[in-house]
């Protein structure tokens, strides 16, 4: 049982202080779990302000909830005074806190019986509602009342699910039934709290079955309701032997942890029941699902609060999703190149990624098609090793020579800019000042004579 030697040393130097000390919570879950915790909680009868005159360094962190932070040689460490709870508010905070010197009073209002485990400094194990014996048969079950623990903190509701997804863990059926007759609850949380946990889910070890976990239960008709018509909507397409839900985990579970690439994965087909058409032949086809995915993609991120960066990069993916470039036949540098710049080199890796793993998702799997992505890999590599330009940026005159010929800011320096760019993909050998301002001014001439 290994405990880092700054964790002991708080404890040790709480217990001499004639205090108790507990590590609890999610690090002994994980000790538990013969995994290496994140972080260390620890939990103790003194107050906070007894915990701040005990050590040199600290800050209020939850001082309303009996939170202090403990700096030891710049790593930090969260002690907390062992509390009970008043009547929570909002279905996510207590409105009073009580101090106690009882450990089982404090362990019973925590949420799931795996994170109830407390250690103290002589590794004696206090184990109050048998979280040892639901990590040993692999089980996430609420403490005490179920019913009463989701409505304290409705996002436990959420918790519940990823510590499923992380750990491998099932969800005990009682503890199951009170996420799906609460999952209302959902709704009271803040929107940041929730993509919080939707990324944690994403990250897991299983993504696949956590989001799947989030339609059995009802939850993600509140958090991405667009993805629950998805469920059962049948392709009818000879690509595909899933329906859309189906075909979207399959290419989730086949993603690397990379959150950019699972959220693209998560989203890449939210338009299809929106864009279905059935032809002459039963046949079903998705035209433009991929720009009204883009569109659903950015509502969908920006509802959920995510980052303008994150927004734009995963939009672009999904608009991007269905590239297909055959090696067979001779394809211009210069498409390749545009396909670079619409996506940006930063994100050309992620599509790759989603790429392969929607071609791996998808009925036949065509090794052809991951063939196809591999050599666009290589001509993309091959372009960047170069240094071809590809951007505005990247062209040998900037606005400020463009000024120096007279044409002013706006919209008609960006459009020259903007050509000019398309004949230097074209042609990487014009790239050239003096070239291009020829170019320039041949073009301002040609106009002043249409006037």
């Amino acid at each position: 049982m290994e405990i880092p030697q700054k964790v002991e040393y708080i404890l040790m130097h709480l217990e001499y202080n004639g205090f108790q000390g507990y590590l609890i919570g999610g690090s002994t879950r994980d000790i538990f779990n013969y995994k290496i915790p994140s972080d260390y909680d620890i939990c103790t009868d003194a107050t906070p302000e007894q915990i701040k005159s005990l050590f040199a360094k600290s800050y209020d962190t939850g001082l309303k909830h009996g939170t202090v932070t403990i700096v030891l040689k710049d790593e930090h460490y969260e002690v907390t005074t062992m509390r009970k709870e008043g009547a929570y508010k909002d279905n996510r905070s207590p409105e009073e806190v009580f101090f106690t010197n009882s450990l089982k009073e404090d362990v019973a209002r925590r949420d799931f019986t795996i994170n109830s485990i407390a250690i103290d400094v002589n590794r004696n194990v206090y184990d109050y509602f048998g979280g040892l014996k639901d990590i040993e048969n692999k089980i996430i079950r609420a403490v005490g009342d179920v019913d009463a623990r989701f409505n304290e903190d409705a996002l436990r509701l959420l918790r519940a699910i990823r510590l499923s997804a992380q750990h491998d863990f099932d969800i005990e059926e009682n503890t199951l039934q009170a996420i799906v007759k609460n999952a209302y609850l959902i709704q009271m949380i803040s929107k940041e709290r929730i993509r919080d946990e939707l990324c944690k889910i994403l990250m897991s070890d299983y993504p696949g079955y956590g989001i799947e976990m989030l339609e059995r239960t009802g939850l993600l008709q509140y958090i991405i309701p667009e993805l629950c018509e998805c469920v059962g909507f049948e392709q009818y397409n000879p690509n595909h032997d899933k329906d859309v839900f189906e075909h979207i985990i399959s290419v989730l579970n086949n993603t690397p942890k990379i959150l950019n690439v699972r959220l693209s994965a998560l989203l890449h087909d939210i338009a299809k029941p929106k864009c279905f058409t059935l032809d002459d032949n039963g046949i079903g086809h998705f035209y433009y699902h991929h720009i009204e995915g883009e569109k659903l993609t950015e509502e969908i991120l920006f509802r959920l609060k995510f980052d303008n960066k994150t927004i734009n990069d995963v939009k672009i993916l999904v608009r991007e999703h269905m590239f297909n470039f055959s090696k067979k036949g001779k394809i211009k540098t210069s498409i390749i190149k545009k396909f670079m710049n619409r996506v940006g080199i930063d994100n050309l890796e992620n599509l790759f990624c989603l790429r392969i793993a929607d071609i791996k998702g998808s009925k036949n799997k065509d090794q052809s098609k991951i063939d196809n992505v591999t050599f666009l890999i290589g001509e993309c590599h091959r372009i960047i090793s170069e240094k071809q330009p590809l951007t505005v940026k990247d062209l040998a005159i900037n606005g400020h020579d463009l000024m120096e010929i007279g044409i002013q800011p706006g919209i008609k320096m960006g459009k020259i800019l903007n050509s000019l760019l398309e004949k230097v993909l074209e042609n990487p050998e014009l790239n050239n000042k003096e070239i291009l301002l020829k170019l320039v001014l041949k073009r301002n001439i040609l106009e002043i004579s249409k006037l």
